[in-house]
């Protein structure tokens, strides 16, 4: 994975990043992660580069984005998130920790970060799920405490920033 470029953000948005970084680095069969607001916008990715494709392919009236990028993980993600939120409270159990989806080709996994935030990550058909939930929940440790309003601002302008950067 290439390091997103994290000049000008402030120290907890650097200190994300790096979370990331190691959490995609460190666990083998991680393909993808995404940190997605309570609002669905996505604020963290594990590849900014496919995310500015994306958003350079749209722009020329192609395709939506590459299959499989941050972008779309955090769509799914995100509706995940919000079914399970009502499933949950249809079902009266509480909030919801995480959620895993095996598939034949991948595994999808979703997890409550803070206030309505979610860490997604999508791992290859042989990754060690619990190795990979338990990484996660590590993540969200380490992560949940300084996602605040304003760092959420911040992140999601950055993207937007890397977006209009790259389709100049």
């Amino acid at each position: 994975m290439k390091a997103p470029s994290t000049f000008g953000l402030s120290n907890e948005a650097r200190n994300l990043h790096w979370l990331l970084t190691n959490l995609v680095e460190e666990v083998p069969g991680i393909l993808s992660v995404a940190v997605v607001s309570s609002d669905g916008l996505l604020l963290l990715s594990s590849d900014p580069g496919r995310n500015a494709e994306a958003v350079a392919v749209a722009g020329t009236g192609g395709p939506t984005g590459p299959r499989g990028s941050s972008a779309d993980l955090a769509t799914v993600v995100s509706g995940i998130g919000s079914l399970t939120i009502g499933a949950a409270r249809l079902m009266d159990s509480g909030g919801v920790k995480q959620t895993m989806v095996a598939m034949e080709e991948g595994s999808l996994f979703v997890m409550s970060i803070s206030d309505g935030s979610l860490l997604g990550v999508h791992g290859a058909p042989d990754c060690d799920m619990s190795v990979v939930a338990y990484h996660m929940a590590l993540f969200v440790g380490r992560a949940g405490h300084v996602l605040t309003p304003e760092l959420r601002s911040e992140l999601r302008q950055s993207i937007e920033d890397a977006s209009i950067g790259s389709t100049q």
